[in-house]
């Protein structure tokens, strides 16, 4: 249930948000709400992992009350959760396991291997539609909509465990769904004119002139990513794991060195005030239902590690 909240981090189909949140985050511990008159903070990715698991945990626990088990399931690390965003200054992590490939093949073999899956297939026909109503409402789940500026018409079925949960930790569904995703258009938009921005591809210029000096002819981050890609394909699996490792860590150092992290946030940030009167108050209420939901996940389920 990771939900992107700034416009710099990337997602294997290309750019979705691209900077904060993409660092390692050990500040997992951080004060729920922001100060009284302080716009809140968007979650860290470690902090929107705690949220996920304690959904899970609210709807076993109502799975449960109706007769079903469900499991907690998270088969990755927290290490392994850990964002490669487009711009990724993180020289350690990159150093060890490049864009990501064996976390997101490890992933896709998790998804298989879902113990839901294989818990629902074991019911009867009849218990396997029970389930499914009690887990998501079935198909008389109420629909959800909300309406984007510039981006038409999102529906979503809420109803049965899933729905509780979500209710218990974001409170009213309508408005949290709404203001969800007229902020999700606000990012997309703020991260098209940060990839346009004239500073900012600046910054992406000084940032190839490293790699270059490195040794990797290349004109952005996104390009570091397909040659690493690319490779994958040509090499043997062992060899083309070094080599992508190789030019993260490459992709890495140079965003330190030339500093493309602090200028996309500055843009980032610019971009987004400039589109605040668009879009209202929806990414601070988006926040704020966020932060106020981590710390009802908190006192429901308690910290988990």
């Amino acid at each position: 249930m990771r939900r992107a909240h700034s416009v710099i981090c990337a997602v294997a189909a290309g750019i979705t948000v691209l900077v904060t949140g993409c660092t390692h985050d050990t500040d997992t511990r951080a004060t729920p709400t922001a100060a009284h008159g302080a716009e809140p903070r968007e979650l860290t990715y470690t902090e929107e992992l705690r949220l996920s698991d304690a959904q899970q945990r609210l709807i076993a626990r109502c799975m449960a009350e109706q007769g079903f088990t469900y499991h907690v399931y998270r088969p990755l690390t927290v290490e392994e959760h850990h964002p490669v965003g487009y711009v990724q200054d993180d020289v350690a992590w990159a150093r060890e396991h490049g864009y990501g490939s064996r976390i997101q093949a490890k992933a896709g073999q998790a998804r298989t291997g879902n113990p839901n899956i294989a818990y629902r297939k074991s019911l009867s026909e009849d218990r396997r539609r029970s389930y499914d109503a009690a887990l998501g409402g079935g198909p008389e789940a109420r629909k959800l909509s909300a309406d984007v500026p510039e981006g038409g018409t999102y529906h979503k079925r809420v109803g049965g465990c899933v729905a509780e949960s979500e209710k218990r930790l974001y409170g009213d569904l309508e408005t949290w769904f709404a203001d969800d995703k007229t902020a999700s258009r606000l990012q997309a938009r703020t991260m098209e004119a940060v990839l346009e921005d004239s500073r900012f591809t600046a910054a992406v210029e000084r940032w190839s002139q490293c790699m270059r000096r490195a040794g990797h002819d290349l004109r952005d981050p996104g390009e570091a990513r397909e040659a690493a890609r690319r490779q994958a394909q040509q090499l043997p699996e062992k060899a083309a794991f070094v080599a992508e490792r190789e030019v993260a860590a490459a992709d890495a150092t140079c965003a330190r060195e030339t500093s493309l992290r602090t200028v996309a946030e500055e843009r980032e940030a610019h971009h987004t005030d400039r589109l605040r009167g668009e879009y209202g108050d929806a990414l601070e209420t988006v926040r704020r239902i966020q932060r106020n939901a981590l710390a009802r996940a908190d006192k429901l389920i308690g910290r988990q590690p």
